[in-house]
């Protein structure tokens, strides 16, 4: 019996000490280096679907920016084998092209797993704690779609790139139809009819390379404010809708766009 105890402290004890280790957020990622050019202007052109001119009318105005790059730092709740990790994170965007992603998982503020992702050229590459994956179709059709789905925080480069175009589906919602490669992707987008932001994306993506069918996949807006002096998404969420809960929460905190990313999306790690 005293065995059995000790056993069963032991186990508590340790049960105990993870549980505070996932309690503690990590630092910020260090301020990125370099310096936003002066952002130039356009006027948001005519057209658009009655919601999706709302949504814009009230981010930015008559007038939209033309965002070349950006680069998207903060931190992240994070869901792995079901357990829910804190994370810092920084996505980098050469706008409607490419992307890197580097993610590290926490326990006690210090890193535990690494996420080099990236997108590059029309292909998907992930490196995962568990293995590499690339050379996959499906991956990099969702790979796509994650390019766009991040463009939430460059919203205007959904008016701006001339392969992009919006299509009516009701007063609340419609269809953003995004390039991929030879192809395209497939958006419903829906508004909130009280403060016209836009609330939620949704699209059909592969999760796995061995997916049979896509999955219902949800990108959800769940806070509408100020990132520096920008007026932009501060909190974003993704599910997976045969989950039903998010995976991931992200909590902006530095937003910068037109800084030069063209060597640093290709690298890895911060």
């Amino acid at each position: 019996m005293k065995i059995l105890l000790i056993i069963v402290i032991v186990i508590v004890v340790i049960a105990v000490l993870a549980w505070l280790g996932l309690q503690i957020k990590p630092k910020p990622f260090p301020a990125y280096p370099d310096e936003e050019a002066e952002l130039e202007y356009v006027p948001l052109p005519d057209g658009l679907p009655a919601p999706v001119e709302r949504f814009y009318t009230t981010l930015y105005s008559d007038e939209v920016p033309l965002v070349t790059s950006a680069v998207i730092s903060g931190r992240a709740d994070m869901r792995v084998n079901g357990i829910t990790f804190p994370a810092r994170f920084r996505f980098t965007h050469t706008a409607g092209q490419d992307y890197r992603h580097y993610i590290e998982a926490t326990i006690y503020g210090l890193p535990l797993m690494q996420v080099n992702e990236s997108y590059l050229d029309g292909k998907s590459r992930m490196e995962l704690p568990f293995g590499i994956t690339e050379n996959e179709p499906k991956i990099d059709e969702s790979a796509n779609l994650g390019l766009w789905a991040e463009s939430m925080w460059l919203p205007s480069l959904w008016v701006t790139d001339a392969r992009v175009r919006w299509e009516p589906i009701d007063a609340n919602s419609a269809t953003l139809i995004v390039p991929f490669g030879k192809q395209e992707n497939t958006f419903t987008v829906r508004f909130d009819p009280e403060t016209s932001l836009l609330r939620e994306m949704e699209a059909m993506r592969y999760r796995e390379a061995s997916d049979a069918q896509r999955i219902r996949w949800i990108c959800r807006s769940e806070q509408w404010g100020k990132v520096g002096e920008k007026d932009t998404l501060e909190t974003g969420s993704i599910t997976w809708m045969d989950e039903g809960t998010p995976w991931a929460t992200f909590y902006v905190e530095e937003l910068l766009y037109n800084v030069d990313v063209e060597a640093y999306v290709r690298q890895k790690g911060i």
